[in-house]
């Protein structure tokens, strides 16, 4: 290493990213301490300043490793710090900061009343930030944010946050392609109005009834968990599309137009059925489905409806790989389905299909919908069986569970049992 130029030793350590490394190196020579202000990334992980007892300390040391860099890009900070600490670093790095990831740790500690929000204030003056990561984060009051504006990048994760906060932490950030608020506590009602757009995952948890209104002409990707109202009025080129709700109901999904939807899935317990036939309607192209919804009804639980085989295939002839829960599986298992087959009726571009059994109710039919999956998805490559233990003591699960081995036996290169 001696014997290396100057620029490539720098060249070299640049590429060193933990702090504890850094700090290694500083310590070999004066040669390499002065190459070490050609780092551009730095991560404090959490067991950073283990041996020692006060944050203050661990605050003042950052402070001097991050002041000793030319043009620091990256910081990553995991272990503990306090906002005056925070406030100290900025005013050294903000000028050159593109990415900055925080582990906050203001949740639940007694101090998140004084020092919770001046955290989040203490950020605001790294106008240059491209890509912001919180971890923990208390947000009930609005953040002292005047412009990112090139943000392209905000994930939250673990927040306790108001709409109020939420939506001028939002507007701060006009530019954003890139959303994630995860585990979110606290939003009742959120309205997202952000033109760049494109990738947006928002879990939102509590009792599952938020009301999201999304605006973004861009979108091509949506994940959303715990709301029971969503409104999206521009979905032109938005090609995947997950909701979930693991509490309360899903009572309404608006979308303008789905055209370019590629892959769906759609979980939770309940979802009222207007719900459910609009989003399948308005998926007409889909590719690929992922059901898994126990109950429809707006108030009380109730089971699905009869769904029409021949018509559930003719509204979706896209569909390629199908994963069917109980629910939706024993709503396509009627009889007077399979009494309507068309001359000439055929599941197209059906490749793959994934069926979840719970019950050996009406097990006449499912075999008959199960054979005629078969039977009419003529491109079809691989159907997996999933046998949910059934709460049936009946001898019907035992001749349940036998016609369907017979089924994967004379089906063998086809079905497989789970």
């Amino acid at each position: 290493m001696d014997s290396l130029p100057d620029a490539i030793l720098q060249y070299i350590l640049s590429y060193l990213t933990s702090a504890r490394d850094v700090a290694a190196c500083n310590c070999v020579s004066k040669r390499w301490k002065e190459s070490t202000d050609s780092v551009k990334s730095v991560v404090f992980y959490r067991n950073s300043f283990e041996s020692i007892m006060e944050t203050d300390d661990s605050d003042s040391i950052v402070r001097k490793m991050i002041s000793s860099s030319r043009r620091l890009e990256e910081l990553v900070v995991y272990s503990p710090f306090t906002s005056s600490g925070l406030a100290s670093w900025m005013m050294h790095v903000s000028s050159s900061l593109r990415l900055l990831e925080l582990r906050m740790d203001n949740l639940a500690s007694e101090e998140v009343v004084v020092e919770g929000p001046l955290k989040l204030d203490c950020i605001g003056v790294a106008k240059n930030l491209e890509i912001l990561k919180l971890w923990g984060v208390l947000m009930m009051s609005p953040p002292k944010w005047d412009m990112f504006p090139n943000l392209r990048s905000l994930e939250i994760v673990g927040a306790k946050m108001d709409d109020s906060s939420l939506s001028h932490a939002l507007r701060a950030c006009p530019n954003l392609s890139n959303l994630l608020l995860l585990a979110c506590e606290g939003v009742k009602s959120i309205s997202i109005d952000l033109p760049y757009l494109e990738h947006c995952k928002l879990d939102f948890y509590g009792q599952g009834n938020t009301l999201l209104v999304l605006t973004s002409q861009r979108l091509v990707s949506l994940d959303v968990q715990g709301c029971s109202w969503i409104r999206v009025p521009e979905t032109k080129f938005l090609k995947n599309l997950s909701i979930s709700s693991v509490t309360g109901r899903v009572y309404m999904v608006d979308f303008n137009n789905l055209s370019s939807l590629e892959a769906l899935s759609i979980r939770g317990v309940q979802w009222c059925w207007d719900a459910i036939c609009m989003i399948l309607q308005q998926a007409r192209d889909v590719k690929h489905l992922f059901m898994k919804v126990e109950f429809t009804g707006n108030e009380a639980l109730q089971p699905f409806p009869e769904i029409d085989f021949v018509e559930f295939f003719n509204n979706h002839p896209k569909l390629q790989t199908f994963d069917i829960h109980g629910a939706m599986f024993a709503a396509l298992c009627q009889k007077n389905s399979l009494k309507k087959l068309e001359t000439g009726f055929t599941i197209p571009c059906l490749e793959e299909v994934v069926i979840t059994v719970r019950s050996p109710l009406n097990a006449e039919q499912k075999m008959n919908t199960l054979e005629s999956l078969v039977k009419y998805a003529r491109g079809l490559k691989r159907m997996v069986i999933r046998i949910l233990r059934m709460k049936s003591n009946h001898s019907s699960a035992d001749d349940f569970c036998d016609d369907i081995c017979k089924f994967r036996h004379m089906n063998e290169h086809l079905v497989h049992i789970e």
